[in-house]
């Protein structure tokens, strides 16, 4: 099985899911959102998937810190991957890509489904 998790390594609920991983053996890449960026291509596939609007995490430290014209200008597809690629701590994390399928945020209980 494939499996990549994307995130930033400071995150809480990143570092549960790679503690998960861990504990549980499984072989996975970890891609740092903060040190590789994404790819345009590769938020356009997870926003086919979520939505832009559940995919931007509005409640970080980044959006409350963004320019109110930022913000105001977020109101489509485009507008949105612009942004989460430029600062991608606006994504909502970690994004587990595993057996062909993408997984959005962390819980235990789906990983176990997931894996197991």
């Amino acid at each position: 099985m494939k499996v990549k998790l994307y995130g930033i390594p400071n995150c809480n609920t990143v570092k549960k899911a790679l503690s998960w991983l861990e504990e549980h053996q499984i072989d996975f890449v970890f891609h740092d959102f903060k040190k590789l960026g994404i790819a345009e291509t590769k938020l356009r596939d997870w926003v086919f998937v979520q939505g832009w609007e559940l995919l931007m995490n509005r409640k970080g430290l980044t959006w409350k810190q963004l320019d109110l014209r930022i913000k105001e200008n977020i109101n489509s597809e485009n507008a949105a991957v612009a942004v989460m690629q430029e600062k991608t701590s606006l994504i909502k994390r970690p994004v587990l890509e595993a057996n062909g399928k993408i997984f959005f945020g962390f819980d235990e209980v789906a990983y176990s489904n997931i894996f197991f």
